[in-house]
């Protein structure tokens, strides 16, 4: 008992300890922080914590978080980097906090499991297993959802680049530049494609040529229509009708898109007829069993 309250006491006083340095009120900065503001030269930064700070804590756990739900994503199969899929689904987390994150819930997961394995009556084995299942599970669902997401995110880009390509061709047939089309869609859609056209209009504000950042986009999305409407606007320079092109190409992208969505429909009807195959075939084993059996009763009888 004595151990239990001194270890509960231990936790409490490092919780404590790391929210109340978070407030700049009982955090006292060190000199180099408070003199750096009125130095010549230099602007106002925010401070950091001390020593003992949720941000140094942060320094300290992102790289092992990192490498540790790296090298277990690896093991599970996850070959993408964690890093394209976040910028993928345009999400505000970099790898660091997200792993941070993930390794939060984990141990939530393995205090969680740890309480049930306690509780129940079961071997040994068993609470082994469900203390460590449980924050490997709650890893995994992570992982799982950031897939889902990022597939998603591929599916409604595919089903939109062919409306894209159609408005990119009309506008490069009207007499607007590449550039100033890009600008003009990106500026008026609010779906998948419009956002990642806004990246790339970025990026060529940054200096990027318009070729590099579309092929910037191009290996990010790992989509096989938007790598070849990419292959086609890379064409900008040097083909005359650019315009017929892009809408060569999303007529091409439309039909890929309507073959899929009709295969997709054939397997759902077949799907719909397995229950209904199941249920005939049931009752038919049953009837014919019953003279089956009746007819071998009659021979042993004889």
């Amino acid at each position: 008992m004595i151990r239990l309250l001194a270890g509960s006491g231990l936790v409490v006083w490092v919780g404590a300890t790391l929210l109340l340095s978070a407030r700049s009120s009982y955090s006292r900065p060190a000199l180099a922080e408070r003199l750096r503001p009125f130095s010549p030269g230099s602007g106002v930064t925010k401070m950091s914590g001390g020593i003992l700070s949720v941000e140094s804590l942060r320094d300290v756990l992102a790289p092992v978080a990192r490498h540790a739900g790296d090298r277990l994503a690896s093991l599970f199969g996850v070959v993408e980097p964690l890093e394209i899929r976040l910028r993928r689904i345009h999400s505000p987390l970099d790898v660091a906090t997200f792993r941070l994150r993930q390794l939060a819930w984990s141990i939530g997961g393995l205090v969680a499991g740890g309480v049930v394995a306690s509780l129940i009556a079961d071997p040994a084995a068993v609470s082994i297993l469900v203390t460590v299942g449980a924050p490997l599970m709650v890893f995994l669902l992570i992982e799982q959802k950031l897939a889902r997401e990022s597939e998603a995110w591929q599916r409604t880009l595919e089903a939109e680049l062919p409306v894209i390509g159609e408005q990119l061709a009309m506008l490069l047939n009207a007499g607007y530049s590449l550039g100033s089309a890009l600008s003009r869609i990106s500026g008026s859609g609010h779906g998948c494609a419009a956002t990642d056209l806004k990246n790339v209009v970025n990026r060529t504000r940054y200096g990027l040529s318009e070729a590099q950042a579309l092929r910037e986009w191009s290996e990010l999305a790992r989509v096989e229509s938007v790598h070849r409407l990419v292959s086609v606007l890379a064409l900008n320079t040097e083909a005359a009708d650019l315009g017929r092109l892009v809408s060569a190409e999303s007529r091409s992208a439309r039909r890929d898109l309507h073959r899929r969505t009709l295969e997709t429909i054939e397997r759902r009807a077949q799907q719909v007829w397995v229950p209904v195959t199941v249920a005939t075939l049931v009752p038919g084993v049953i009837l014919i069993a019953v003279p089956f059996l009746a007819a071998l009763k009659l021979f042993s009888n004889a």
